[in-house]
């Protein structure tokens, strides 16, 4: 018996050592529109799925790297294997240039305040002329990033850009492609909110700042062995990258879920062909509602399946021809 006892207490402390983020998993897959909290093994192979894309994108980061001759990753390598989805680039480019703002207030300032707060106490206390000084400074400190295969990297000479009505940048075409989706998920996040109290509306602002990597820099390292997989020590901007991307991952796994979730319970309702008296009785043993379920492994594991198949442009590649092939894990 005390063998037993022994096993089971192991067993469940070496699952604890491999499954970290349950609560960070569960604030993001609530940001990301599930209502029910999720089984532990729900969590648990979003949490396996999530380790193994960091592993590859590490993997592939790597392999681009030694390309270019390097031995260490840069940003532009994690970058280049999310390229084709330009909404996703523009996020993280709006990411990687507010955080360079906030680091330079920060530096400005002697490290007394973060950037946040310094504009909300410029649009707050400060008198017109220094509003917008500071605003020209901050304008002047966000800078943009560029990419080395975008289309104005391809030239000797700089490409002049495009300036709107106030003198500043304007947004190019792949920013406004972008912008939609961005505006998409902003008028869903809306549509979910707009219903919450007060204490329901700052839960979910909680939730919206779950992450991997805030603050557990080392707890992350050791999690996706990253010492093991590559060579070179990767640096803090390496790792905010990677904190975003694994955000972006469970958001979408969630969204492709709930999709599976509903095409399910619609499989179910047109087979039992239920009317709406026969829904709205109910009995002491009955099963809860289908909207009432939450999300379950085998909808996960379906949504990445879905995620992993070969998109029409790469059918078109091999013209259709269909046949084995081998086909490497794809970066979501």
């Amino acid at each position: 018996m005390a063998s037993s006892g022994n096993l089971a207490t192991s067993s469940s402390s070496s699952n604890s050592d491999k499954y970290r983020y349950k609560p960070e998993i569960q604030q993001m897959m609530f940001v990301s529109g599930e209502t029910n909290d999720p089984p532990p093994e729900t969590t648990a192979l979003i949490e396996d799925i999530v380790r193994s894309q960091v592993s590859e994108m590490l993997r592939q980061a790597t392999a681009q790297a030694t390309r270019r001759g390097s031995r260490s990753i840069s940003i532009e390598d994690l970058i280049f294997l999310i390229r084709h989805d330009r909404a996703k680039v523009n996020r993280l480019r709006t990411y990687l240039s507010w955080k360079d703002v906030r680091k330079n207030a920060k530096d400005q300032e002697g490290g007394a305040v973060e950037g946040a707060d310094i504009l909300e106490d410029v649009g707050a206390a400060a008198p017109v002329s220094s509003v917008q000084d500071a605003g020209q400074k901050m304008k002047y400190r966000k800078s943009k990033v560029k990419l080395p295969w975008d289309l104005t990297g391809m030239f000797a000479e700089p490409v002049p850009e495009i300036e709107d009505e106030e003198g500043g940048v304007g947004p190019d075409e792949d920013e406004l492609e972008a912008n939609l989706a961005t505006l998409q998920r902003l008028k869903s996040a809306d549509e979910r909110t707009r219903a919450m109290t007060k204490e329901e509306y700052v839960h979910w602002s909680e939730c919206r700042q779950a992450s991997f990597t805030f603050r557990k820099g080392k707890r992350f390292r050791e999690w996706a062995s990253i010492a093991i997989l590559t060579d070179s020590k990767p640096n803090d901007d390496i790792i905010d990258i990677l904190g975003f991307l694994t955000f972006e991952i469970v958001a979408v796994l969630t969204e492709e879920a709930i999709k599976v979730k509903e095409a399910e319970d619609e499989m179910e309702m047109r087979r039992s062909k239920r009317t709406k008296t026969r829904k709205t009785e109910r009995f002491l043993f009955d099963p809860p509602d289908e909207d009432q379920r939450p999300i379950q492994a085998k909808h996960v594991a379906e949504a990445f399946r879905n995620l992993q198949q070969a998109k029409p442009k790469q059918l078109a590649l091999r013209n259709f021809s269909g046949g084995l092939v081998r086909t490497r894990t794809v970066v979501i």
